[in-house]
């Protein structure tokens, strides 16, 4: 049994990555617009929940810190990690308005926002993207499940063609990591 599960999940797995091979024009337009946003001074925010979350926090550390090359710290910040502004937030307006509420308040036109979710169904994540496109915030979904009611706020998107939780994590983190490589290879080229 224990078998049978495993070459499941890898089966699973490697179809997924390898779909992702048809995104790849996608993946690098995305990253070089995070360069050209950093180059102009702009800076690039990350929001999710419960797993998405997680893989928000970890995006936005490899911007501050570094991926892979040594280069000054970028300016990734994650919204879901501030406790005290989620829980003011989530108190005094709603858990929808905890992302958007944010934005209103650090964005500035040409930022970008990226949102991870596995279903595009988040109201929060939701509410984000139109407070985001309402202050000129360029939105990056990385989706999955057919991308939800997030997919038409998006200005870019990767919508993972997998309807399981785990293998649409599995590729968000895969393409956060290239898009971490191709900025690292462009930003570390000018200093």
């Amino acid at each position: 049994m224990e078998k049978r599960i495993c070459d499941q999940s890898l089966e699973d797995h490697n179809k997924v990555i390898k779909s992702l091979e048809a995104q790849k024009e996608q993946i690098i337009a995305i990253a070089q617009e995070c360069v050209d946003t950093i180059k102009n001074g702009g800076k690039i925010m990350f929001a999710g929940n419960g797993g998405s979350a997680a893989e928000a926090q970890h995006f936005a550390a490899e911007f501050c810190g570094r991926y892979k090359k040594e280069r000054e710290g970028l300016p990734g910040i994650c919204l879901n990690t501030d406790t005290s502004a989620l829980t003011a937030i989530g108190n005094d307006y709603g858990y929808e308005k905890v992302f958007s509420r944010q934005i209103e308040a650090i964005a500035d036109s040409g930022d970008i926002i990226f949102l991870l979710t596995t279903s595009g169904n988040s109201p929060n994540l939701i509410e984000a993207a139109k407070k985001a496109n309402s202050m000129g915030v360029v939105v990056m979904g990385l989706l999955g499940k057919g991308g939800g009611p997030l997919l038409p706020l998006c200005n870019s998107s990767i919508v993972i063609k997998s309807t399981d939780t785990a293998r649409i994590q599995e590729a968000h983190l895969l393409i956060l990591h290239i898009i971490c490589e191709l900025v690292d290879e462009q930003l570390t080229k000018r200093r």
